[in-house]
């Protein structure tokens, strides 16, 4: 496709030629000199392909002249193997006429592209019916490709048959389109290159390009349909090679081109856009090239833990806080966006071009917003519109939002070459400006019309801060897209909580949002929320003061400017509050309305938090942490409309008392007084009277019985509940949360009660693997068999587990968790608070719990959640006495456990990286 140096000195097939030829020479059996000739090929084969590896890796080659040396090596060896089955193997003087064969190279080895562990497809090409020696040759041939340590992908087919299935199957279409000769009969080669030109090219254009333009979209579907995912197939993703080569087969096809060059000599592309297609070509391939060498394999995904080190290899740096991955993988995206750009615009201009639609639309046309209007999309008035209007380079995408209309490929090529003029004077056009808040905050769609924006480029150049974020990503686990399209989805998302589509998934944010006052404050702050991420510092406080400057520019009151302000720079508080800490604690809650001040604001934070989980990934989000968020939100509501007093607290536990007085009818009065009392005033605030009545029978039974486990699912929220009556005892969570690990289950939240008689009333919410309710019958009581083993002392789960701590997965051990241990003693009133950040891994909370227990610390609550490799659990503790922990020593000898149990397999216990507060 792009013009490459040809490689030289790879193989010396002159001294391989001769020596075949000696081994033919000498004669003896057949199989044991066939084994002879594929040694001295494959060492051929294994010098060439480290010759090639040394280039490469030292910088000597580029990536798509290294793909043209594998190539090269492999036709070379490829005709030698030939050679010598013809004239050696089986030789055949006088072949006849249906005894013609030609090797032709299909697919990428027929492009003259081959990555290092890429297979090689051939087509045995012959006149009619194989003959025997054609098989024997065929045979001989693929045997030899094998044992030397090709991957040989072969049909054997004549000519006949080639253009029947090419005019049936596209796959073997676009294979024949590519077909190159490597060696045999050149004359039948070059038959089949006239017939196949005359009778399936000159009969299927039209038909050829809208079936690759239907397979393109179908492969972007099946690999996620977006350029941006976090770990990018390099051959088959959006904006990846295949996307180049799609655009090479149309051009090749429709224009009969022999390189993507003569496009531009046929006025099809512009000198700049072949030369971002060569350079999207040499890099994609590069990038191809080390990750085949890395792997040992042909892998083509692009993977969290061979990142770092492609990175290195292609000497990128870190700069100004950015990791030196993350900056690698920046230019990834961005030249898979110019891919995307690039095929986009010259595929849909050639498909036009097919259906007869005229770059001006014709006598057709219509005129929509000072646009013309053909064929459901929008098009320029005449190609120096931009130039006499550069506002109108903002208003093509609101009159596209507000029509419903696509836009012309022609007139997305015109704003390229009119980029620059979205500068300084047009970001402060108040029509420019108004233009963009309406397309931000409209009704009807305007996450396609922002990413139309950001593929355009208008976007980035129009909020530069913006253009800071295009293509960045977050080397996690966690985060599944780029900062820019995880900004433009949770917008998305936005606009489909205020049309009702998601009320079953956010029903308090569905109801809530026809409640905010502030709707304009609303969108911008959902847009700007990560927009500073990257930068040095704390990404929400820098974030605060662009979104400021942002909403001034765009004409929000003073009011609205310091709300837009606070909504980024409080972004993550909603759900660090509800995930990570006890909402009971009237600390939690008083803290987090300091914060807050308002009603409207809560709104506002409620609804912005539940868009930015929903737009990080598809299994991000889960009925649980609405629940949670829900609870929040409830309790902050409250204490901001009527405030929450020492006396109002004292009235509710009464109330809840009372409450529960009146369900347990059959109970007689003695015993009724007896339950009200065993249990503290927390407890009666931490629970509804649902709960209150099933936890009283539970405490009953418990009278006759050890151990009582009640489990019951809640699908609404996908969780299960499960609830332990027991004796108190040391260590209790630590046993109950190793049993948990060892039957499947997650713990997510935990409620840690004992009564006044020593009864322990844990109540332990948990979820399985893929963030769902423990809900099947078998798996519940496998979980009910192994806890009572536990707490039986049949079985010891720190031991079990023990055994199964490994090192985490390959994909985990990219990542980088520096173990933190964090004690805060002003979050709660009554409880220090102690939170724990490590690498997720089996038995962790087990083992967390063990270290608190064996640092005689009671657990109150417990609150653990997981951010893709990141665990963060956080505990709400007390001391033997009832009291917060404060000693120096003894919190000293705390972390130090802590910090040990959070130790990986095979690592020393690191150095103390704790916090006191």
């Amino acid at each position: 496709m792009v013009a490459v140096r040809e490689p030289t000195h790879l193989i010396d097939r002159r001294a391989l030629v001769r020596d075949l030829a000696r081994l033919g020479e000498a004669g003896g059996e057949a199989i044991p000199r066939r084994r002879a000739v594929a040694a001295r090929v494959k060492a051929a084969l294994v010098e060439g392909r480290e010759v090639l590896r040394r280039r490469f890796e030292t910088g000597a080659a580029g990536g798509a002249e290294t793909a043209r040396g594998h190539r090269h090596l492999a036709d070379q060896i490829v005709r030698t193997l030939f050679e010598f089955a013809t004239l050696e193997a089986f030789p055949h003087p006088n072949p006849t006429t249906a005894e013609r064969i030609a090797v032709v190279a299909v697919g990428g080895y027929g492009r003259g592209e081959l990555a290092p562990h890429s297979d090689i497809d051939l087509l045995f090409l012959i006149p009619y019916k194989p003959t025997p020696w054609i098989e024997q040759v065929v045979e001989y041939l693929l045997y030899g490709l094998w044992d030397a340590g090709l991957q040989p992908g072969q049909a054997t087919r004549s000519i006949d048959e080639c253009l029947a299935r090419a005019g049936a199957d596209q796959t073997i279409h676009t294979a024949l389109l590519e077909a190159r000769y490597v060696a045999g009969d050149v004359g039948l080669y070059g038959r089949l290159r006239r017939r196949f030109a005359a009778e399936v090219v000159g009969a299927s254009d039209c038909a050829f390009v809208e079936a690759m333009l239907a397979a393109r979209e179908c492969r972007h579907r099946r690999m996620g349909d977006s350029r941006y995912v976090l770990e990018p197939n390099v051959k088959d993703g959006k904006g990846a090679l295949r996307d180049l080569h799609s655009l090479w087969w149309i051009a090749r096809h429709h224009y009969r081109v022999d390189a993507m060059a003569d496009l531009v000599d046929r006025g099809v592309l512009r000198p700049d856009e072949f030369a971002v297609f060569a350079k999207a070509h040499e890099f994609l391939w590069t990038v191809r090239g080390h990750l085949h060498l890395l792997s040992g394999r042909a892998e083509e995904r692009l993977t969290f833990d061979i990142q770092p080190e492609i990175a290195r290899r292609m000497r990128y740096q870190g700069r100004e806080g950015v990791k030196r991955v993350e900056r690698f993988m920046r230019h990834y995206f961005l030249v898979a966006k110019d891919v995307g750009d690039l095929t986009r615009v010259v595929c849909a201009a050639i498909a036009s071009e097919l259906a007869g639609t005229a770059e001006t639309g014709g006598a057709s046309a219509r005129r929509v917003g000072g646009f013309r209007a053909a064929g459901g999309r929008l098009m320029v008035t005449d190609e120096a519109q931009f130039a006499r209007d550069p506002v109108a380079m903002i208003r093509l995408f609101h009159v596209a939002e507000r029509r419903g209309l696509d836009i012309h490929p022609a007139t997305l090529r015109l704003i390229g070459t009119n980029l620059k003029r979205i500068d300084a004077r047009l970001r402060a056009s108040p029509e420019a400006n108004r233009l963009f808040l309406d397309i931000l905050t409209s009704k009807r769609d305007p996450e396609t019309a922002l990413r139309r924006m950001n593929e355009a480029g208008v976007l980035g150049r129009f909020i530069p801060d913006f253009g800071r974020v295009v293509a960045r990503m977050q080397h996690d686990m966690y985060h599944v897209y780029t900062v820019d399209e995880h900004s433009i989805r949770a917008v998305g998302v936005l606009a489909a909580i205020e049309r009702g589509e998601l009320r079953e998934t956010f029903p308090l944010a569905s109801t809530l949002i026809s409640r905010v006052l502030s709707r304009r404050v609303l969108y911008l702050g959902v847009f700007l929320h990560d927009i500073a991420k990257g930068r040095r510092g704390d990404h929400s406080e820098v974030g605060a003061e662009i979104a400021r400057a942002l909403a001034r520019r765009l004409g929000f009151t003073p009011e609205e400017t310091d709300t837009v302000g606070w909504l980024v720079r409080y972004h993550l508080s909603f759900s660090a509050t509800a995930f990570r800490r006890d909402p009971t604690d009237p600390q939690t809650v008083a803290d987090f309305v300091a914060a807050v001040q308002s009603l409207e604001r809560l709104r506002l934070l409620l609804v912005l938090t539940a868009a930015d989980i929903r737009a990080v990934g598809p299994a991000v989000w889960n009925a649980w942490k609405g629940a949670l968020l829900r609870q929040l939100y409830h309790l902050a509501e409250e204490v901001i409309s009527a405030g929450h007093t020492a006396e109002a607290k004292r009235d509710r536990v009464a109330a809840a008392r009372a409450a529960l007085a009146e369900r347990l009818t059959r109970w007689p009065a003695a015993d009724i007084a007896r339950h009200l009392q065993r249990l503290y005033p927390p407890y009666w605030l931490s629970f509804d009277s649902d709960t209150h009545a099933r936890h009283a029978r539970l405490l009953r039974d418990a009278n006759a019985r050890s151990v009582v486990l009640d489990t019951r699912v809640d699908r609404r929220h996908e969780v299960t509940e499960v609830t332990l009556v027991t004796a108190d005892r040391p260590g209790l969570f630590a046993t109950m949360a190793g049993a948990m690990a060892l039957a499947g289950a997650s713990i997510v939240d935990a409620r840690i009660l004992t009564t006044a008689d020593g009864v322990a009333l844990d109540v332990f919410w948990v979820q399985d693997a893929g963030g769902g309710a423990f809900a099947r019958p078998d798996r519940l009581a496998r979980l009910a068999s192994v806890v009572e083993r536990a707490l039986a002392g049949a079985l010891d789960p720190g031991a079990v587990l023990s055994g199964r701590r490994s090192l985490p997965g390959r994909a985990a051990r990219a990542f980088a968790v520096e173990p933190r241990v964090l004690v805060d003693n002003r979050a709660s009133t009554g409880h220090t608070v102690i939170e724990v950040t490590g690498r997720d891994r089996p038995g962790l909370l087990h083992d967390v719990t063990r270290a608190l227990a064996e640092a005689r610390v009671s657990i109150v609550t417990a609150h653990v959640s997981t951010y893709g490799e990141r665990a963060v659990d956080v505990f709400y503790v007390k001391d033997a006495f009832g009291h917060k922990i404060t000693h120096g020593k003894r919190l000293a000898r705390l972390k130090a456990g802590l910090m040990a149990a959070l130790a990986e397999p095979g690592e020393t216990v690191p150095a103390l990286a704790a916090e006191v507060r």
